[in-house]
């Protein structure tokens, strides 16, 4: 049975598949990005939880991230369109069915990465902050 923190991400890949880029999980770059550009989800961090005693709750922030990758002359423009995608997905369900107390994005960091004898690529991270509580911490 999977745990509650593994359920959540889960949920967060499949809210993400409606997106319209290649979307992928704890996956290396591929050598060519897809034309509507390249999502990768990756687990991150739970951090440190808050405890309340009673009953016995460990109440995460847990920091998931999204590298979104492109490639193309018109990459800043689709870069534009995919954050908006990803936001729209995210805020059609904050809660991803009731597993989350709530889950928001914070704004990407972009860079423009150089690659010999093509364009370049236009990659970010996109932190998401997934709230949620759990009975047992490695539960």
């Amino acid at each position: 049975m999977p745990t509650p923190r593994e359920t959540i991400l889960t949920a967060l890949y499949a809210r993400l598949s409606p997106v319209p880029a290649t979307t992928l999980r704890r996956e290396v770059l591929p050598e060519r990005v897809p034309a509507a550009g390249l999502l990768i989800l990756r687990d991150g961090e739970p951090g440190e939880p808050e405890v309340t005693l009673s009953p016995l709750r460990y109440h995460y922030q847990h920091r998931a991230e999204i590298e979104a990758v492109l490639q193309g002359a018109t990459r800043d423009a689709a870069f534009d369109t995919l954050c908006a995608s990803i936001g729209a997905a995210l805020a059609a369900d904050r809660t991803l069915g009731g597993l989350c107390d709530w889950v928001e994005a914070e704004a990407p960091r972009p860079v423009d990465l150089p690659v010999e004898g093509a364009a370049s690529l236009k990659a970010a991270v996109i932190p998401v902050i997934l709230h949620y509580s759990t009975a047992d911490p490695l539960a």
